[in-house]
C-alpha cells in the first residue's frame, strides 16, 4: 500500500491515504508511458507548414544558357533549387501528424503516470482549498506554503471557475479536473496538487475499473 500525505491549505500534514498500486497497475509502464507522451505530442502538431517546391515559384521556364561551350556548369531555369530565390527541393507539405492511441492504452498510461508521481512523493492531496472570489494572492500563498516552485499540476473535481481564475495566473501552474486528466499533463509536471474531493473521485473511479 502506498502513503499519500494530505495537507491543510497551510502546508501541515493533517492525514496519510493509503492508496493501493495494484489499483494503478502495480508497476509503472514506461515504454507505454512514453508511447502516450509521444502521441500526445503528435496530436497537437498542426501539421500546416508548407513551402514552394520548383513548380510553384514564379520564374520563367526557359534554360538559363545552353548546355554547352559556355564554361559554366550545366543550367536549367531559374526555378531549380540550387538557385537563389528556386523552389526547395523537398518541399514541406501539409500533413496530418495524428496518432491513434486506444481508450485502454490512455487509461493505463495515466494510471502509470499517476502512479509515478506517487511514488516519487510528488503526488500531494490538499483539503479546504477554496476560492470564494477570483483572487490569486490567497491561492498563490497556499503553493507557497506547500512549498511548491516548480511546475504543477493542479487537479479539481470539477471545474470551479473562482479556482480557475485564481490559479491560471501563476507560473507553471495548469489547473484541470479529474475528469480531464491524462498522461501527458501527469508527466510533464514536476508536482500534482490534487484537491481531497478530486483524489476521492480518482480512488472510486480506478477501483470501479478494478
Amino acid at each position: 500500500m502506498l502513503e499519500v500525505s494530505v495537507y491543510n491549505t497551510s502546508g501541515e500534514k493533517i492525514e496519510t491515504l493509503k492508496v493501493d498500486e495494484a489499483s494503478f497497475g502495480g508497476e509503472v509502464n514506461i515504454s507505454l508511458l512514453k508511447q502516450a507522451i509521444v502521441a500526445y505530442h503528435a496530436n497537437r502538431r498542426q501539421g500546416t507548414a508548407k513551402s514552394k517546391t520548383r513548380a510553384e515559384v514564379e520564374g520563367s521556364t526557359k534554360k538559363l544558357f545552353r548546355q554547352k561551350g559556355t564554361g559554366n556548369a550545366r543550367r536549367g531555369n531559374i526555378r531549380t533549387n540550387v538557385m537563389r530565390g528556386g523552389g526547395n527541393a523537398f518541399g514541406k507539405r501539409p500533413r496530418d501528424h495524428r496518432k491513434g492511441l486506444p481508450r485502454s492504452m490512455r487509461r493505463a498510461a495515466l494510471n502509470s503516470a499517476l502512479l509515478a508521481k506517487m511514488l516519487g512523493d510528488d503526488l500531494m492531496v490538499i483539503d479546504g482549498l477554496k476560492a470564494d472570489e477570483p483572487k490569486t494572492g490567497p491561492v498563490a500563498k497556499v503553493f507557497e506554503n506547500l512549498k511548491i516552485n516548480r511546475s504543477c499540476l493542479l487537479t479539481l473535481a470539477e471545474h470551479d471557475r473562482n479556482l480557475y481564475l485564481s490559479a491560471r495566473n501563476l507560473p507553471d501552474i495548469t489547473v484541470c479536473t479529474a475528469g480531464d486528466l491524462n498522461a501527458f499533463d501527469v508527466a510533464t509536471r514536476q508536482k500534482m496538487v490534487v484537491t481531497r474531493e478530486a483524489m476521492d473521485a480518482i480512488l472510486a473511479r480506478e477501483t470501479e475499473r478494478a
